[in-house]
């Protein structure tokens, strides 16, 4: 192999390494805009997080299905929560990428504020799992199941590192999955 050609491969695989880093950096900022999104009851902010088919399971209350879904949610009940103070606060997840796909772990909590009390207290911990794609306008949600961590055993297990081809959640079997 030539010094050129040495050079090309080198410049090649820190290319496709920088685009890992990419990934990875986008795909955690837009778990990060979630929380200050459906906090601050930006409805339309919120659902762009996904793409226009995203699924949203906060189980086993609510399946969302499409933008629209995620909007009616921020603009219904989950009013009342920030009307009393409430924060979303989300973990940095585990993230995996695969091509133009990828899929993580992690953990939500919703942290609700007493006034009688003057305290904030957690009021729900939850497993996470979620699925990526890259779109034309970068990553964006497919699915994100939100569990309660109550001790159901498909709840915690969503947190379990994946075997590669494993479903995203095994949720799917308990609940159902369309």
């Amino acid at each position: 192999m030539s010094e050129i050609e040495e050079l090309r491969a080198m410049v090649e695989a820190l290319a496709g390494r920088v685009r890992a880093l990419e990934d990875q950096v986008e795909i955690t900022q837009l778990v990060a805009q979630y929380g200050p999104a459906v906090d601050s009851g930006s409805a339309e902010a919120a659902a762009a997080l996904w793409t226009e088919d995203g699924r949203f399971d906060a189980v086993p209350q609510l399946r969302m299905r499409g933008r629209a879904d995620i909007v009616a949610m921020v603009n219904g009940g989950h009013q009342s929560l920030i009307r009393n103070g409430c924060g979303h606060v989300l973990t940095v997840p585990h993230v995996v990428v695969d091509g133009d796909e990828a899929t993580g772990r992690s953990y939500a909590l919703n942290i609700r504020w007493d006034a009688e009390d003057d305290r904030f207290w957690v009021a729900r911990v939850s497993a996470n799992t979620w699925r990526w794609v890259r779109t034309a306008a970068g990553w964006r949600v497919a699915e994100r199941v939100n569990a309660n961590l109550d001790g159901t055993p498909e709840h915690r297990a969503m947190l379990a590192p994946r075997e590669s081809g494993a479903p995203v959640h095994p949720v799917e079997e308990r609940y159902g999955h369309e």
